[in-house]
C-alpha cells in the first residue's frame, strides 16, 4: 500500500511536468491554447510547471534517500545543537 501511495505522489507532479513540456512545445510551434493570450505567456507557464514538477520529484527522491542513508556527505543534514 505504501508503494502505491508513493507512486501516486510521484505520478501527479510527473503529469504536471509533462503538461509543462507540452505547453512549451506548443508555444514554440505557435499553437496557443485558450487561457493564454500570447505564446510567450504559454511558454513561461509551461516552464514554471516543468520546474515545479521536476523540483517536487527531485525533492521527494532526495528525502527518501536521506532517510535510507544513500546520499553523499554533502547532502546529509546537519543536526542543530
Amino acid at each position: 500500500m505504501a508503494r502505491l501511495a508513493a507512486f501516486i505522489v510521484l505520478l501527479i507532479p510527473g503529469v504536471f511536468a509533462a503538461g509543462g513540456i507540452k505547453f512549451m512545445r506548443d508555444a514554440l510551434y505557435g499553437i496557443v491554447f485558450f487561457p493564454f493570450m500570447q505564446g510567450w505567456i504559454q511558454f513561461l507557464i509551461g516552464l514554471i510547471m516543468f520546474i515545479l514538477g521536476l523540483g517536487f520529484f527531485a525533492g521527494f527522491l532526495l528525502h527518501r534517500d536521506r532517510k535510507k542513508g544513500r546520499v553523499q556527505e554533502r547532502f546529509i543534514k546537519k543536526e542543530k545543537p
